[in-house]
């Protein structure tokens, strides 16, 4: 019975210990500012599919002339994907369709890009989509942008 209490209360204190280490990358990750809720499929298909699948719930974070991305639920304190401003190629824009209303948050709009020849989706607000687009037309002059 000691035991069973004693395994029980590691575990609750691993599950607490796990989650507030979630919430103290995410505060680190937002602490210079500049980030919003972006979800990022890679290799997207080139029509989009409405399935709902290979979509990660992220957070992005502007770095100067580039965007860090970073999953949601890893504990990796470097960014999953970094895009630079120079090499990403705006496509086009969309609004989830089918099953990817349910893996997108509500409000989500999709922009489709490529960066250095591979296709990615990103999902985000409006707002955060507005900021995005703004960010990349504000290049540096020289600096080739290709805003669809």
């Amino acid at each position: 019975m000691v035991l069973a209490l004693t395994v029980c209360g590691i575990v609750v204190a691993l599950v607490v210990v796990g989650l507030f280490v979630f919430g103290l990358r995410r505060r680190l990750i937002q602490r210079s500012g500049g980030t919003f809720d972006c979800s990022l499929r890679w290799d997207a298909p080139e029509n989009g599919d409405a399935g709902g699948k290979g979509w990660a719930y992220g957070v992005a974070r502007y770095s100067g002339d580039r965007v860090e991305w970073f999953r949601v639920f890893s504990y990796a304190p470097r960014p999953r994907r970094v895009l630079e401003r120079s090499a990403i190629e705006v496509a086009g824009r969309r609004v989830p369709e089918g099953e990817e209303e349910l893996a997108l948050l509500s409000d989500a709009v999709i922009l489709a890009c490529l960066h250095r020849g591979t296709r990615l989706e990103l999902a985000m607000s409006e707002d955060a989509l507005t900021g995005f687009l703004a960010w990349l037309e504000a290049a540096p002059p020289g600096q080739r942008v290709n805003v669809a």
